[in-house]
């Protein structure tokens, strides 16, 4: 009898993402609405920013020649001020007063900080010599008009807004969200707040998964829970379809029992297999498929093996189909292992972990004593997952790892 080999974790998530087609339709969205949104076009500056140049610090506006001996006087001939600027013309021997933001006036080429300079009724004293430019900031400086300054496929920041709306931008042009519809299926779950029968359990991983499409740019469409039943799953599926769900995920019911009748309603309902189990812990039912244009993820059941195959395949794949060209970035980092880890076998693993501080001061993970899927207060404890690859060998502390961050 030959065994099947199970497909990688890095294989499953290339093949996912190959399918993930970035959703066509784009959006105006307020500037208000739009960090978390994906930019779907370049965007250039309409304007230049400053505009002129413009005082670095309160001070007086001076020509440096005025004030190249010492204890140079000036005579102030007026303010100029952040949105009222002043209109005329330094000439020989004059002085603006100007504060931070304000307009630097003709004639003037350097600003005199407060502090070294001494007011004498309409005169001043300069304290010590100022160089051309100095504390002016020129026009331009940050950006200047038609230069593209946030690109297509940038996921925008709180910073990124502000930048937007310095370039003179209302509203930006982004990608719809991909829409993401979640079904729950077990004939054991009831919905939160209610009480369960002597053999049900209440609801969790679709909160989670929901989260988690959040997070990376979706929208969720809640399918609620369906029985274990073929008729119900496959009505529920082609609803998700019909009613334009760019993904469907599925909790649940994608194992080899006999009531797992996910897979089968599926293909009842025109799913294409991509491919079903792959070689990881916890998660190994993972399912991936699409029916038209709806890509499809099968969770497993466990809440902690539905919540890490959430971080590892159904985060990136909304992104994907949101446009964002992080995507397929790496979710992990370098770290050090603070207690032993046994060999490793066939299938890459993610331990649930804690940080603690070492020797040196920086933090080093330790993996908890139970990593049983069915854990969710562990998970919840947790604060990263540490990756081990198929077949690693036995670690000692201080070895290194990759982890991801929860």
């Amino acid at each position: 009898m030959t065994v099947r080999s199970l497909l990688s974790v890095e294989d499953a998530l290339r093949s996912i993402l190959e399918q993930g087609m970035p959703v066509a339709e784009r959006e105006p969205v307020p500037l208000r609405q739009a960090a978390g949104r994906v930019l779907a076009e370049d965007l250039a500056a309409r304007r230049t920013q400053p505009p002129a140049p413009v005082s670095a610090m309160d001070g007086y506006a001076v020509r440096a020649g005025d004030i190249a001996t010492p204890s140079a006087r000036l005579r102030v001939i007026g303010e100029s001020a952040a949105g009222r600027g002043f209109d005329g013309e330094i000439g020989p021997g004059q002085a603006v007063r100007i504060f931070t933001g304000a307009p630097i006036p003709a004639g003037a080429d350097t600003v005199l900080i407060q502090e070294n300079a001494r007011a004498e009724g309409c005169e001043i004293v300069a304290g010590e010599a100022s160089e051309r430019g100095r504390h002016i900031r020129p026009a331009g400086l940050d950006f200047r008009a038609g230069e593209v300054l946030l690109t297509a496929g940038r996921r925008l920041t709180a910073s990124d807004t502000a930048l937007a709306a310095a370039m003179n931008h209302a509203a930006l042009p982004c990608r719809r969200r991909p829409r993401a519809a979640i079904l729950a299926t077990g004939d054991e779950l009831v919905s939160p707040g209610t009480e369960p029968g002597p053999d049900q359990i209440v609801a969790s991983n679709s909160f989670a998964v929901a989260a988690i499409v959040e997070e990376a740019g979706g929208s969720v469409v809640d399918l609620g829970i369906a029985a274990d039943d073929l008729a119900v799953l496959t009505e529920r599926f082609t609803r998700a379809r019909d009613g334009g769900a760019d993904l469907l995920i599925t909790l649940g019911g994608a194992s080899v029992g006999d009531h797992d009748l996910v897979q089968r309603a599926l293909i009842r309902a025109g799913m294409t297999l991509g491919f079903w189990q792959i070689a990881m812990r916890p998660g190994k039912p993972l399912m991936h498929g699409h029916m038209g244009h709806m890509q499809i993820l099968g969770l497993p059941g466990n809440p902690v093996s539905a919540i890490v195959c959430g971080l590892l395949f159904v985060r990136p794949l909304v992104k994907s189909l949101g446009g964002d060209r992080t995507a397929a970035d790496d979710p992990s980092e370098p770290a050090i292992l603070a207690a032993p880890l046994p060999a490793n076998d066939s299938r890459q693993d993610y331990l649930r972990a804690r940080f603690v501080r070492g020797r040196d001061g920086l933090p080093q993970a330790v993996a908890g004593s139970r990593q049983d899927s069915s854990m969710l207060k562990a998970l919840s404890n947790a604060e990263c997952l540490i990756i081990r690859p198929p077949h690693a060998p036995p670690a000692q502390p201080g070895d290194a790892c990759r982890v991801i961050r929860l």
